[in-house]
């Protein structure tokens, strides 16, 4: 093996500049979208507060209501309650009891408590809200009432003789209910209350409420000198309307660049070792449906291949980036689309054994347009090497 050597005659200051090579990486932040929902809740309990047994008191009503949620905590709905309400009195022993019909809208001020103690997770299961409002309470349909106070008011007369002889009478009159109103009767209604929401889906889910109701001492017929409280329980279908949240890539930092010097003393001149014959990159374009972000079964066999070749080359890694076609949607819309189809390939490569450290992703939503033709944009294109 011949070898040349030469020996410097002064030394060189040189500049090396060396940076560790890092895969650009980065993370998915799920961001609030405000939206519409619908409130349906057919199944409802109320109890009116009265001198009568929680059973004597509970009525059916039913509730439905739309809202939006400006933001992820801050939101309004506009409500309308109904059905019927009842009270009583126990008078002299005896149990008087009597119902009416109403129907009660408001408008609430409503909170979303989960995000403002967790923040935003579409993936959360579970989530509790509050809310607190005003409205009116139109009540009709008192005829019981109206005939429990005939009862009540009923005249007892008297006779006795006197000392002359003479025939004697007297009525005596027994009180009825003070406030007993008859017709159509409109009273303001404070309410609060709490929410829970059990998700099904991004669209749907169970809801459940209970509130606290609280308006004028007329509202049950019966003077009590402090106002009148009834309380319901509802369970119901919730019913989103467009998406309640987008995603955003958010890149890692850039790596740190160290400037290190370096003195050469000497040059050594060997035979080049045979280089090593690297492996051909890989590219496999995976192309989706429009609005949609899940892998088809005739685009599954290109994640095989990449996860063939990442397993014969164990140094390789693959770059996934997802796009959107620029033809329909906007660019919001289109960010989530192509962060989910990004992400989508993501999940099928960890399913299948790749590590997430040979994984990096990006998103370009439709602001790149990688092929002439508009639908071959929706599409995540992933590259080997």
């Amino acid at each position: 093996m011949k070898m040349k050597k030469t020996i410097l005659s002064c030394l060189m200051l040189l500049a090396g500049l060396t940076a560790s090579a890092q895969e650009q990486k980065g993370t998915t932040e799920y961001v609030f979208e405000p939206h519409w929902y619908v409130n349906i809740q057919p199944l409802g309990v109320q109890y009116t507060l009265g001198e009568l047994s929680m059973g004597d008191l509970m009525s059916y009503n039913v509730q439905a209501a739309v809202g939006r949620e400006f933001n992820k905590v801050i939101g309004g709905r506009f409500a309308l309650n109904a059905w019927q309400s009842k009270a009583g009195s126990k008078i002299s022993g005896v149990d008087y009891k009597w119902k009416w019909n109403y129907i009660a809208p408001t408008v609430d001020i409503t909170f979303n408590l989960s995000n403002l103690i967790s923040g935003v997770n579409p993936n959360r299961v579970f989530t509790v809200g509050a809310f607190a409002g005003l409205g009116m309470n139109i009540g009709w349909g008192n005829s019981e009432a109206a005939d429990v106070d005939a009862i009540l008011r009923q005249t007892t007369t008297a006779r006795w003789q006197d000392d002359d002889g003479q025939i004697k009478t007297d009525n005596t009159y027994q009180a009825g209910l003070d406030y007993l109103w008859d017709g159509t009767k409109a009273r303001f209604l404070l309410q609060a209350g709490l929410t829970g929401d059990i998700k099904i889906n991004d669209k749907f889910a169970v809801t459940l409420e209970v509130s606290a109701n609280t308006l004028s001492d007329k509202y049950n017929s019966k003077k009590a000198k402090n106002w009148d409280w009834y309380f319901n329980a509802l369970a119901g279908l919730k019913i989103n309307l467009g998406p309640t949240y987008s995603t955003k890539f958010i890149p890692a930092p850039e790596p740190e660049i160290r400037y290190v010097e370096k003195i050469v003393e000497k040059v050594v001149e060997v035979p080049a070792a045979p280089a090593e014959t690297a492996a051909e990159p890989l590219r496999r374009d995976i192309f989706f449906l429009i609005n949609k972000s899940n892998i088809r079964t005739s685009e599954a066999s290109k994640v095989d291949d990449i996860v063939a070749y990442l397993n014969e080359n164990k140094d390789a890694k693959v770059q996934v980036t997802g796009y959107a076609d620029a033809g329909t949607g906007n660019d919001r819309i289109n960010d989530r689309l192509a962060a989910k189809r990004a992400d989508a390939v993501v999940a099928a490569l960890k399913k299948a054994g790749i590590s997430a450290d040979r994984i990096t992703f990006d998103s370009k939503g439709a602001r790149v347009q990688p092929f002439a033709d508009n639908d071959s944009n929706r599409v995540s294109i992933c590259i080997a090497e």
